[in-house]
């Protein structure tokens, strides 16, 4: 079977979506870099590295459906960051939104009664449970810890794989 255009359209948005998501990342990254906080900085570069695989697997996919896939330009994101609590709650806040398009994905897939793109974006709705779960945790330990413990975070992050 072969995407639809619609899905095919959908697809190349969310494409576009993930390496957003890749940059605001690096912009955070970079923010971190320059505060000092490694570990915080290198959850950042991971966190932009994993959104550009999967921005490269919706690629291969769409690839495999025949599928037209278009590059369209990515808009810039923020550059100027506040607290790292402030940060993290608005790297959950990403995390739900991302979700909610990923959650829109499936319903297309399911509309256009495409049950392998239903299966291969199964993967995603998994993972992004995880990626809300993790970003909510970080910012409650922020929270708790309060902001002039970062150092005790910092050391945390810094050992993601």
């Amino acid at each position: 079977m072969i995407l639809s255009r619609k899905l095919s359209d959908a697809l190349n948005e969310q494409i576009n979506a993930e390496m957003w998501s890749a940059n605001l990342y690096m912009s955070m990254y970079t923010h971190f870099v320059v505060l000092g906080l490694d570990g915080c900085a290198h959850w950042m570069r991971k966190q932009s590295e994993e959104e550009l695989e999967h921005a490269y697997s919706l690629i291969n996919y769409s690839i495999k459906r025949g599928g037209q896939v278009v590059i369209n330009p990515i808009n810039s994101v923020p550059t100027a960051w506040g607290s790292p609590l402030e940060i993290f709650e608005h790297v959950y806040k990403h995390e739900t939104y991302i979700s909610e398009l990923i959650d829109k994905l499936v319903d297309l897939a399911s509309s256009e009664k495409d049950k392998a793109t239903q299966d291969f974006l199964w993967s995603f709705v998994r993972e992004q449970v995880e990626e809300e779960a993790t970003a909510k945790n970080i910012a409650e330990k922020l929270k708790s810890y309060g902001e002039h413990h970062i150092a005790i975070l910092d050391h945390l992050l810094s050992k993601r794989c």
